[in-house]
């Protein structure tokens, strides 16, 4: 990630009730939901919002998702979610999460979704020389290894 860029700010979500299961706890299919509201929160955060991208002829499907439990989430319990791009090449994107508690820290869960650009036609693209905004957004606050 580019030194002069400030961090974005983890994203902030409370369980709801419909969320839960017959245990109490949210169910594991709401964990994917919360992983892209977060992709949302994140654009927004980095002044280019999902809807104005999507304006200019570009969308990133997913191709795969993973989430992993590690401690269970409640009814109005409220999550911080951290997002992090940890491969982008221009074409194809990986992105890690990290869901803690906000009241103690704990780790909730952690997850990684992995996806693509392609146009308003469903056509694979390169972003970096078609859509030079899109490339600057992810590869300016890619992970460095």
């Amino acid at each position: 990630m580019r030194k002069d860029l400030p961090p974005i700010e983890p994203y902030e979500r409370t369980a709801h009730y419909y969320e839960t299961d017959r245990m109490g706890i949210i169910h594991h299919s709401n964990y994917i939901r919360w992983f892209e509201e977060t992709r949302i929160h994140y654009l927004d955060k980095a002044g280019y919002p999902y809807s104005e991208m999507e304006k200019d002829g570009v969308m990133i499907p997913v191709l795969s998702a993973e989430c992993n439990y590690k401690n269970a989430v409640r009814f109005d319990e409220t999550v911080l979610i951290d997002l992090k791009i940890t491969e982008f090449n221009g074409f194809k994107m990986t992105i890690d999460y990290v869901v803690k508690g906000k009241e103690n820290g704990d780790v909730k869960a952690t997850g990684r979704t992995r996806h693509f650009f392609v146009n308003s036609d469903f056509k694979p693209v390169r972003v970096k020389d078609k859509y030079p905004r899109v490339y600057e957004v992810f590869n300016s606050r890619k992970e460095e290894e």
